[in-house]
């Protein structure tokens, strides 16, 4: 039911944490995947993670902020394969910060990458997903696309925007036959996360608050929100569409 054989896949933000989990899961389920990052170094460890367990994939070099990067990268797939049956937005960044201490330039980087680079990648590759009635976009977003986060007011304002992009495309292409949903993630153990806990004057206390956030007393793994894109990803989901799919460890089930 959750098998992705000769499904063309591509994750952006592949090169580490939640988009290596997602590329890694995908090919595990028989996809071929497109490993996509900025940062080729993070790109090629994930390929050379995937192919060393016999997973199909390549790696392609992608600044999601660069239009121009994202009509090339479509042109390359389609080129080779005729098609993208997947799109996972992953690639996103972060900042700690109130209103006070969050600066213009700081949310303006978070844009770029967070709402332009979803909107970028998905214009790329929507025309053809519609021109073929068949598509399935997955967006990630976090569980400050549902509730408010303290000291998160840049990172919020951008997710909350994926979730309103995510149901806005939902709409537009029902009907044409792509599906348009994003996971929200409550906290998970990634690099991101540990750049963002070095940023606090005491990162164990904070380690340790973050953990508590969540019911069940822990951060996520990212193989459990891989295994979420996965569903998505597959025809088991094929009435899902529009949708924030939450996986918090409970953080939001008393709000």
């Amino acid at each position: 039911m959750f098998r992705l054989d000769q499904k063309i896949v591509l994750v952006t933000g592949a090169g580490s944490g939640i988009g290596a989990a997602i590329a890694t899961a995908c090919a595990g389920m028989g996809a071929f995947v497109y490993v996509t990052d900025c940062d080729a170094s993070g790109g090629q460890a994930t390929l050379a993670t995937l192919t060393a367990v016999g997973g199909a994939a390549e790696f392609l070099p992608l600044d999601v902020r660069s239009e121009s990067d994202c009509a090339d990268a479509a042109e390359r797939v389609h080129q080779r394969w005729g098609r993208l049956d997947v799109l996972v937005n992953n690639a996103g960044i972060g900042h700690v910060g109130d209103l006070l201490h969050t600066t213009g330039a700081d949310l303006d980087r978070l844009y770029a990458v967070n709402v332009r680079g979803v909107f970028n990648v998905s214009k790329a590759f929507l025309p053809q997903m519609v021109k073929r009635r068949s598509g399935n976009i997955i967006n990630l977003a976090s569980i400050g696309a549902v509730v408010g986060v303290r000291e998160r007011v840049a990172y919020c304002t951008t997710k909350f925007a994926v979730a309103g992009l995510t149901r806005s495309m939902a709409l537009d292409h029902a009907k044409d036959g792509v599906r348009v949903n994003c996971i929200c993630p409550g906290r998970v153990e990634t690099p991101f996360v540990a750049a963002r806990l070095r940023e606090y004057p005491d990162p164990e206390k904070a380690r340790a608050e973050m953990s508590a956030t969540q019911a069940q007393g822990r951060m996520g793994r990212p193989e459990e929100i891989a295994a979420a894109a996965v569903y998505l990803a597959s025809e088991a989901s094929s009435f899902v569409t529009g949708t924030e799919f939450i996986i918090d460890g409970g953080w939001t089930a008393g709000k």
